[in-house]
């Protein structure tokens, strides 16, 4: 029996793109809201959860940081997806015919120069998979969706132009959740992520970060967010670079601890090479 692996969203979303990518053999399990996406790990219908956390040009992904630590699920592996852009429409339509768009409200503003280019009005959509699906059914005229070319290939669609996006580099980072930790060493270059609260007294942050500097840790990531409905418990999300098993990030994670209320760790995994 294959892995099963739940993502957020219709089939095509950029989301099911990644499951495509980073576990090719499990069944996509669409879902509608991220929370579903964790329960359907939570009551089995899935193994594995695949969840977006940060995009080059949109920064991170709201409520996910509030979400992971609550889940009870643990970061086994990271996944890069460029977001390509496509333009699809329903079979015998061409460039031309095409005057107004639907897509995701953040899809929308990336292809900005083309659909100027092109006198293409648009409208937000609340998934740009669920449009494609929608006008597959539907079957309008002069009506197109910007979305991944993975969406016109399941919805039957026909993409009239590739890559439209404005930012060549635009990039979603996702995290692959599953219910049991691997903390092994699969990879030369590992990542650890955790969340911690500090302690209110001064300068605690300051002495966190230190402990990372003195033993040579790379702090890749570090984003606060305020926990608890008071404005005195900051809560941070950090990744670095390393294993808690190699000396000098064990002698961080030491000296993290005289100044924390709490440290969880929430994932160690290999660096993916979409890092690079």
């Amino acid at each position: 029996m294959s892995q099963r692996i739940a993502f957020q969203g219709d089939l095509g979303a950029y989301s099911h793109e990644a499951c495509l990518q980073a576990r090719p053999s499990a069944e996509p399990i669409p879902c509608s809201t991220f929370e579903d996406v964790i329960d359907a790990v939570r009551d089995g219908r899935a193994d594995m959860a695949m969840l977006p956390v940060e995009n080059t040009t949109y920064g991170r992904v709201a409520d996910i940081h509030r979400l992971l630590p609550e889940s009870g699920l643990h970061i086994v592996d990271e996944a890069f997806v460029r977001v390509r852009i496509s333009l699809m429409a329903i079979p015998g339509q061409r460039l031309s015919d095409i005057k107004h768009v639907r897509a995701h409200l953040v899809l929308l503003p990336q292809a900005k120069t083309f659909l100027t280019t092109h006198g293409i009005t648009s409208e937000a959509a609340a998934d740009s998979a669920g449009a494609a699906a929608k006008i597959s059914k539907t079957g309008e005229t002069g009506i197109g969706i910007l979305a991944s070319s993975v969406a016109a290939k399941i919805h039957k669609l026909e993409v009239l132009s590739h890559n439209i996006e404005d930012q060549l580099h635009n990039t979603t980072r996702f995290l692959i959740m599953s219910p049991t930790a691997d903390h092994s060493a699969r990879s030369p270059k590992m990542i650890t992520t955790f969340v911690f609260e500090v302690r209110n007294i001064p300068a605690a942050l300051y002495k966190v970060l230190g402990g990372f500097a003195t033993n040579g840790i790379n702090m890749t990531k570090l984003e606060s967010y305020m926990v608890g409905g008071t404005f005195t418990a900051t809560q941070f999300y950090a990744d670095i670079e390393g294993h808690p098993n190699h000396t000098a990030v064990a002698q961080a994670l030491e000296e993290l601890h005289h100044y924390t209320n709490k440290l969880d760790i929430l994932g160690v995994y290999p660096a993916a090479d979409g890092r690079s």
